[in-house]
């Protein structure tokens, strides 16, 4: 699928997911989950891992804990997979296009930010291997103080438009998951939906456009980024 919708504003800014967005993290999740689950004879379907995309990580620690009736809580669970995460991150690729799109962007000094579930130690860590990490003018993570509620609620896009200073209706958010699609969604931002193996048919039907690569909005990056 190429992409499909239509957006004809021009946004004032622009907000990244990162896992499944940015950075191709998805699969790494995948294997770090699974090998989590060995121990306890669980598998973890693709059907389960929809259901976890996108979110806070408590929550969908525990839609794991509790699918499986796993003897661990929350915290020992993501303590344990993010054993296996913390050799897996440094090396996760790029998703298609991403980091031209994001040069392109800070190049025309055009408003950048990160809203991303993951905490801020992570999201360290995955970015330690690029040097484009450092393009966003504000960065909110899973676990800023100031932050409430995770996604699928509104909060984290909402106070990454606040810290950017730009209104979330001038946003144009970019996600990868029904979860995020809606936080931005509900936020009032209009939002790129990235498709992908890990989304069901119709999962991100409430984006404004879906892309499978970032070369798909070639036709709109100039208007985006003329002054």
């Amino acid at each position: 699928m190429a992409l499909s919708g239509n957006y004809s504003k021009t946004p004032k800014a622009f907000i990244f997911d990162l896992d499944g967005t940015l950075l191709d993290t998805e699969p790494l999740y995948t294997i770090a989950t699974q090998k989590l689950l060995d121990p306890y004879g669980a598998q973890f379907t693709m059907a389960l891992k929809r259901q976890c995309m996108g979110g806070d990580s408590r929550r969908s620690a525990r839609i794991v804990i509790d699918h499986f009736s796993l003897p661990i809580d929350e915290t020992e669970y993501l303590a344990s997979r993010e054993v296996h995460l913390r050799d897996l991150f440094p090396n996760a690729p790029s998703m298609p296009g991403a980091e031209q799109f994001l040069r392109s962007l800070s190049q025309a000094q055009v408003p950048i930010g990160l809203a991303t579930s993951s905490h801020q130690h992570l999201m360290e860590l995955k970015f330690s291997r690029r040097d484009w990490g450092d393009l966003f003018d504000e960065v909110v993570c899973g676990d800023d103080a100031k932050l409430v509620n995770g996604k699928p609620a509104p909060d984290i896009f909402i106070l990454c438009a606040d810290r950017l200073g730009i209104d979330p209706s001038e946003c144009l958010a970019f996600e990868d998951s029904p979860n995020g699609v809606q936080a931005a969604c509900a936020a009032g931002m209009s939002v790129v939906g990235i498709n992908s193996q890990y989304v069901a048919d119709g999962g991100l039907s409430d984006a404004d456009i879906v892309i499978d690569d970032y070369a798909d909005l070639g036709h709109l990056i100039d208007r985006w980024t003329s002054k």
